[in-house]
């Protein structure tokens, strides 16, 4: 396979990084890292650094992103081929301790990030410079495009409303790679870790279909593009008692709940909210997690133009529809959600809570959108030094 974007992975096993033979080193990834070819990335830096890899760390899902459903916990393991300990950082721990630390020189993250604050793995990879701060192990971001690009979206994380979903200040779409992130992370909280980012090469922060690189599933239920395309909005139907189309083949693109009538929803949605998408109705029954076995009623987002498609805006203006045409139909699902047993889900996984209010009382995306213009000009600014790739 031929690419035109030559990720952090490649460049590290294609020798352009010397400085890491002979060391050992930790490596926190799961199947979606993968070379053009498909080949895993514990097996291209085996062969390129035979023997360096010491330890293995897998992010929430798991090492091998097994485990279907969110806030179902991975056990620690043993790798079967290379015989190395394998550290779940979601299950007893969230973070890695200094005995998982213990004897690395450096520890490797390649993870494919979707572009938005709540997937968890930017909140993994938060821990893990803080704890190798502490360790003295350098971390060394293997970095890889955002799949959605630049695009930035929703309100600027509070320090109140911080969780395993929100792990820094940052809006709901954030624009930047883990590269990128990791650096502004390090800055921002002034961690003293030796930090390496080995950027891709040809990415212009555009779409990942333009890339030429393939797409493995980050997460069981992130299959295809498409899926990391409507995320950032859509995530948020965790935070209510609506179907996330989690038992579906296409979740969070389909959506909806039993008595959801979709032809009255979609007469009550704003201009312009779901510009290059089409908003298709449908009858789904999910085969597992929330209406499991029930008929729903909703819809399927299918994206015409990710250049013009605004996820977090769609997805506020859909909610926003349903309150209106059928007052009543969904609500705040209760807590407890990944770890935190008091907050609203909603609040954590939009990032503002009188904004969540004014949502459930049917208040429209563009009403919603002006209220976070201010900070997201203000995070422009602050990640303007973190740039690896043009914006």
């Amino acid at each position: 396979m031929s690419s035109k974007v030559v990720t952090g992975l490649s460049r590290l096993c294609h020798g352009e990084f010397g400085q890491f033979k002979g060391a050992s080193l930790g490596l926190l990834a799961n199947p979606a890292a993968v070379g053009p070819d498909l080949t895993p990335a514990w097996r291209m830096i085996q062969q390129a650094l035979p023997g360096s890899i010491k330890a293995l760390f897998g992010p929430q899902h798991g090492f091998f992103a097994e485990k279907q459903d969110n806030m179902v916990e991975s056990g620690h393991g043993t790798h079967p081929e290379l015989g190395v300990p394998i550290y779940s950082l979601y299950g007893e721990t969230r973070r890695p301790t200094p005995m998982m630390l213990s004897g690395l020189d450096a520890l490797l993250v390649d993870l494919v990030d979707v572009g938005c604050r709540v997937y968890t793995f930017f909140s993994t990879l938060v821990a893990c410079l803080e704890e190798c701060a502490e360790a003295g192990v350098e971390v060394v971001v293997l970095d890889r495009p955002n799949p959605i690009g630049r695009r930035t979206e929703g309100p600027v994380l509070p320090p109140e409303l911080m969780s395993f979903v929100g792990a820094h200040a940052i809006p709901l779409s954030h624009g930047l790679t883990l590269g990128e992130l990791a650096k502004l992370v390090v800055g921002e909280r002034n961690l003293n870790v030796a930090l390496t980012v080995i950027p891709c090469q040809g990415w212009d922060g555009g779409d990942f279909a333009f890339t030429g690189l393939p797409w493995v599933m980050p997460s069981p239920n992130m299959p295809t593009l498409e899926t990391a395309r409507v995320y950032p909005g859509q995530v948020l139907l965790e935070g209510t008692t609506l179907s996330e189309g989690r038992g579906t083949t296409r979740p969070f693109e389909i959506f909806g709940a039993p008595g959801l009538e979709p032809e009255v929803v979609a007469e009550a949605l704003e201009p312009g909210a779901l510009d290059g998408a089409i908003l298709r109705p449908l009858n789904f029954e999910p085969t597992f997690h929330r209406f499991a076995g029930q008929v729903c009623g909703g819809f399927q987002i299918h994206v015409t133009d990710s250049a013009t498609y605004h996820p977090l805006r769609a997805s506020l203006a859909l909610l926003g529809a349903i309150n209106r045409a059928q007052p009543g139909l969904w609500g705040l699902r209760p807590p407890p959600y990944e770890y935190e047993h008091e907050r609203r889900p909603l609040d954590l996984l939009l990032g503002d809570a009188q904004a969540v209010d004014m949502l459930v009382a049917g208040a429209k995306a563009a009403e919603l959108e002006a209220r976070w213009e201010d900070d997201l000009a203000v995070w422009h600014q602050r990640r303007q030094s973190n740039l690896l790739y043009p914006a």
